[in-house]
């Protein structure tokens, strides 16, 4: 049976949390990594009625989409919904990760999956990420340190390279180090030249992880100064980014596309804004409330831009710019893939339950 821990690892090898805007709050936000988890429910937000399912289920763990405590809180207090939430799962000893951003828009994640249920080709990112900033680190080990020290640098976030982790080079050879009186060395002798059979240990992280990376080398290596290098490798533009943009197989109307991404989604009536006659082609898409990817909808010449939802004045916006929108909601734009993230542990996790809520409805509805 998988640890919460083991879950988490998972979920980030899968939804990098590294890659989550810097305003989320996404990963583990609430549990014991090392409680065992018999069962899982995925939902799109942690609301009383999933917090009761989750109770009266026995679940272990919930996977939710948007996080909880979003926003800093001074108090926790029966008081509260979430002070009364909080208490409920920690009473059940339910532990809460959330991907949010970093599911938006992994490789394979929401907006991955609604370009395919759209049938959209030739899906590139509609804003390309930051170039990666990496370092290597080279550490030179005795052979009683290099699990330790190796161990040490992963659990630090260290040798993660695309979907592998734990990623190492090791080359043995021979160091050699002289210790004035003020040393005590922890083989050999100090007041003269030593020959000692070392491990050249290089892994890669990112730059903004170095310092933790280093610390904790230091801690697990025996000598009292470590010989180590840090090189900055030179910056890598991802492939990946935030939102996507593709290409229909043909050119329809934007009325055509609205009943498509109804029945794609299997939700209620969609807004549209533009004239349903208009000819679309080129569509931009962003799941959740993403007004803000408008302007990169306007720069990469999209006919139309798919989201769960906008404000009165971007609908405007989008007009003066020729880009036509539609907008199922929120909800509608993301619930179909916490259903599918509980079928994909599941299949990964045969000896574990892992359930959608059944309790979480859409809380729009039309009269």
């Amino acid at each position: 049976m998988p640890t919460v821990a083991e879950i988490a690892d998972y979920l980030n090898d899968f939804a990098p949390t590294s890659t989550a805007a810097e305003w989320d709050n996404v990963g583990l936000l609430l549990g014991d990594r090392s409680a065992p988890v018999a069962k899982l429910l995925t939902c799109l937000t942690v609301t009383p009625e999933v917090v009761a399912e989750a109770v009266r289920d026995g679940v272990n763990l919930i996977v939710t989409h948007h996080p909880m405590l979003f926003r800093p809180v001074q108090k926790l207090t029966d008081e509260m919904v979430e002070g009364c939430m909080v208490l409920s799962l920690l009473r059940a000893n339910i532990a809460v990760y959330s991907p949010h951003t970093a599911f938006d828009n992994c490789a394979g994640g929401i907006n991955d999956m609604l370009a395919q249920r759209l049938g959209l080709s030739r899906v590139r990112a509609l804003r390309t990420a930051e170039a990666t900033r990496s370092c290597k680190l080279v550490v030179f080990v005795p052979d009683a340190d290099l699990a330790k020290v190796s161990d040490a640098m992963f659990a630090a976030g260290a040798g993660r390279i695309g979907q592998y982790r734990e990623c190492s080079f090791r080359l043995p050879g021979t160091g050699t180090f002289f210790g004035s009186d003020e040393t005590n060395p922890t083989v050999g002798q100090k007041g003269r030249r030593e020959e000692v059979a070392e491990w050249r240990l290089e892994v890669v992280c990112l730059e903004s992880a170095v310092d933790t990376v280093v610390a904790a080398m230091c801690a697990a290596h025996s000598y009292e100064e470590p010989a180590f290098d840090v090189y900055a490798l030179r910056p890598v533009r991802s492939t990946l980014g935030e939102g996507r943009v593709g290409e229909l197989t043909t050119t329809m109307g934007l009325g055509e596309l609205g009943k498509r991404v109804r029945s794609a989604l299997s939700c209620g009536p969609v807004q549209l804004i533009g004239n349903p006659d208009r000819a679309v082609r080129t569509v931009a898409l962003a799941c959740g409330a993403a007004g803000e990817f408008l302007k990169d909808a306007v720069r990469v010449r999209a006919d139309v831009f798919v989201t769960g939802e906008m404000r009165f004045h971007d609908y405007l916006a989008a007009q003066a710019q020729s880009v036509a929108l539609v907008l199922p909601g929120h909800y509608a734009t993301e619930r179909f893939a916490v259903e599918e993230l509980a079928a994909h542990l599941r299949r990964h996790w045969a000896e574990i339950s892992a359930t959608a809520s059944r309790s979480e409805k859409d809380p729009v509805a039309w009269a």
